[in-house]
């Protein structure tokens, strides 16, 4: 079975203005094989392959005379001293698009080697796992989708849906030890991978939290500045994202403290031992999971859109807190998550509407609680929120 992915048209776009393409995002979710169905005449070049890898860093010529192109070059980051060699052969014919196809499962180096090499050469577009919108318009998909429970305990990697019959909890084991084994200890070369691991769950119970690396490095025994270090590493392999608090300064913006958010709900809840729907729905945890959640459908369409949009959190000295802040063309739109069908109280409307009368004249015209609504629509008392379906919810930019 296969689930159409929201990016393909970005990703054909961006072929036919670019001669090279590479696709970001974490292992397994999916950046290979949409590559090889959006252009199945492409050469197939693996560089996780030691071989391939070799040969591309010793003798990249060889390499790229040995395939026709279009090639797909999967697992770029394996080779980083391919870059100045497809600089060189780009700029020999540069108005030929589309001919270079790459993926990647670290962001930061290959950021790194394609600034300085192809700048401007290069379309850079990342894939995350699947976003719900993905998987409620695959019709194949049955009764997983009904419950939203299932959907965070499941987790959006496409070969959950694949094979709709895989234990999850065994997909994750496996997904954790291969990311240590094939990232982790080569990015930073961990004696201990237990330590790492400690280090990944210690995450997932802050995940939606202010991130306070000393408290962080205490309780996996560690030096802050190794926390520093293994998290840029999660970072790296789109693991996590750090959420800024928004402030009128972009100064102020960098130097406060940010928010941790898992990319995937599933992943989250194998790292906080949730070993069913019913685990999360009756957890501690569930409002950080939603929280998580909903920020990764906020993110997919943002990608998807290819958006300029900023995305933050908003937290003032009045003690007002609210989950996402959306700048988008010069307006702000204010998101509160909330695990709930509907809100009973008057208190989170109050004050996303406190909070947007702080803010002034750039507000969007309404803000939206994300919850589990069976339909959107417009609070009768405050008809400047909306109830937002968050689970089926479309349009976020």
């Amino acid at each position: 079975m296969w689930v159409e992915r929201s990016l393909a048209s970005r990703i054909h776009s961006a072929s036919r203005q670019f001669p090279a393409l590479v696709l970001t995002g974490a292992r397994q979710t999916g950046k290979t094989a949409l590559l090889q169905r959006l252009f199945p005449k492409a050469s197939f070049v693996p560089l996780d392959l030691p071989s391939n890898a070799a040969e591309a860093e010793q003798e990249p010529d060889r390499l790229l005379e040995r395939f026709p192109e279009p090639i797909l070059l999967d697992e770029v980051q394996y080779a980083p001293n391919l870059f100045r060699y497809l600089k060189v052969r780009i700029d020999a014919d540069r108005h030929r698009m589309g001919r270079y196809l790459m993926t990647g499962s670290q962001k930061f180096p290959l950021m790194r080697s394609l600034s300085e090499s192809l700048a401007g050469r290069c379309a850079i577009l990342e894939l995350d796992t699947l976003s719900s919108r993905e998987i409620l318009d695959c019709g194949e998909i049955p009764e997983l989708v009904k419950d939203p429970a299932r959907v965070l305990w499941r987790g959006g990697f496409p070969e959950l849906y694949r094979q709709q019959d895989l234990d999850s909890r065994l997909f994750y084991s496996s997904y954790v030890a291969t990311y240590l084994e094939r990232d982790v200890r080569r990015s930073l070369r961990v004696e201990s991978l237990r330590d790492f691991e400690r280090f990944l769950r210690a995450c997932a119970l802050r995940s939606a939290q202010l991130l306070n690396f000393t408290e962080l490095a205490r309780d996996v025994g560690v030096a802050a500045s190794t926390t520093r270090d293994w998290l840029s590493v999660l970072t790296a392999g789109n693991q996590v994202s750090l959420l800024e608090p928004y402030f009128g300064s972009l100064g102020k913006r960098l130097i406060k403290t940010p928010k941790l958010y898992f990319h995937d709900t599933g992943l989250l809840c194998f790292l906080l031992g949730l070993g069913s729907p019913e685990a999360v729905t009756g957890s501690p945890f569930v409002g950080a999971v939603w929280e998580a959640f909903v920020l990764g459908q906020i993110l997919r369409a943002k990608a998807q859109a290819g958006s300029p949009a900023g995305i933050y959190f908003w937290r003032d000295a009045h003690g007002s807190e609210v989950d996402f802040l959306i700048e988008y063309q010069g307006r702000i739109r204010l998101i509160e998550a909330k695990w709930a069908e509907s809100i009973t109280d008057d208190k989170t409307s109050a004050r996303l509407l406190r909070v947007a009368q702080r803010i002034g004249s750039r507000v969007a015209g309404e803000h939206w609680i994300a919850c589990r609504a069976p339909r959107s629509y417009l609070l009768r008392k405050d008809p400047g929120v909306r109830l937002l379906d968050a689970f089926r919810f479309r349009e976020w930019l």
